[in-house]
């Protein structure tokens, strides 16, 4: 299959805040051989890359003066399977809801809680994804990934990713690595995770006293549903910042001034808060300039309500985090890259 390059393309449908800037070059990568093609593109016309997902972790501020490289790559396989653990590989380019399903569909366990996170399997590793308890090292068994310094094809397993909240090698050299596929470590009877408040109290209304991954899975969309914006709907990011991790003394200064403060204990002797608590207090939960807002059901989320840019958005994010300080002298930290 031939590279087809285009030039000034919308990225509009592209990234999941639906902001309108142009992309000098863009070009769909079907397989390893169009990623090297298309990265020799690049390197011919002296452009710098991006790499692209599902754009569901992208803020663009500006048109884009590089060869955007989406990855487009599609597949799946079991590539082991004893009965009882069952290592599965995905393209880079799965769509990551559509991939969650298909493991629940072979009877697999592991992803149910990470259902409904927009974005492609390549993307994941990133991010470190998680939600309701599961974060996406708990079940990683391995990447691939061709690096651009060397031209070299390179296998990642667990340790040599650097996983942490939200972050990874991948998003700390970010530019470096073009993720080609990932590997997942599932199984067939393993424990589910039910620590997640909520989770447990939607399987209880329902009645599931011991639930399927499928369960988890119907009961997790449907909490995400009510709670986050369809970006298909309503342009968003789903959460624009971290929850913030610090210190005890002032986890407790703050618990004192305010009796429902939302705080988490960190194995590392930190405290994490809940950055959604802390923006609803501080009064932003619903708030609109135009077409920048903050959704009015979830504080921790920035919205595009039709013709917003970029930049608008970002100004409306600096607001946040600088009242968000001022309150309860706690630095937000925004999660979405800023391009």
């Amino acid at each position: 299959m031939s590279l087809c390059v285009q030039s000034l393309v919308s990225l509009k449908a592209y990234n999941s805040f639906a902001v309108d800037v142009a992309a000098r070059e863009f070009v769909e990568a079907c397989d390893d051989d169009q990623v090297r093609e298309a990265l020799a593109c690049a390197q011919r016309q002296q452009l710098p890359v991006l790499l692209l997902g599902g754009g569901s972790n992208m803020l663009f501020t500006a048109d884009v003066e590089a060869l955007v490289l989406r990855m487009a790559s599609r597949g799946i396989r079991v590539l082991q399977d004893d009965g009882e653990r069952v290592l599965v590989e995905a393209e880079a380019g799965e769509p990551w809801h559509p991939f969650v399903q298909w493991t629940l569909q072979q009877g697999l366990v592991g992803l149910e809680n990470l259902s409904l996170i927009p974005g492609t399997v390549g993307a994941a590793p990133m991010q470190n994804i998680g939600a309701y308890g599961v974060e996406l090292k708990d079940v990683f068994a391995g990447l691939t990934a061709l690096d651009r310094r060397s031209g070299q094809v390179r296998e990642f397993f667990l340790d040599e990713c650097a996983f942490a909240y939200r972050d990874s090698l991948f998003k700390r050299e970010a530019g470096r690595w073009v993720i080609l596929r990932v590997r997942f470590a599932l199984s067939r009877t393993a424990g589910l995770h039910l620590d997640y408040g909520p989770l447990r109290q939607r399987l209880a209304e329902q009645g599931m006293v011991v639930p399927t991954a499928v369960d988890v899975s119907q009961a997790i969309c449907a909490i995400r549903s009510e709670k986050l914006p369809d970006p298909a709907i309503l342009g968003n990011a789903g959460s624009f910042f971290k929850n913030p991790l610090v210190s005890v003394e002032l986890a407790q200064r703050l618990s004192v001034e305010h009796a429902d403060l939302v705080a988490y204990p960190q194995a590392d002797g930190r405290v994490k808060l809940a950055a959604g608590w802390l923006i609803e207090r501080a009064g932003w939960k619903g708030f609109r300039e135009g077409d920048a807002g903050v959704h009015r059901l979830q504080a921790l989320v920035l919205v595009n309500y039709g013709q917003a840019t970029g930049k608008q958005l970002l100004t409306l994010a600096r607001r946040i985090q600088a009242d968000v300080f001022q309150r309860f002298a706690v630095d937000l930290e925004i999660e979405p890259n800023v391009l």
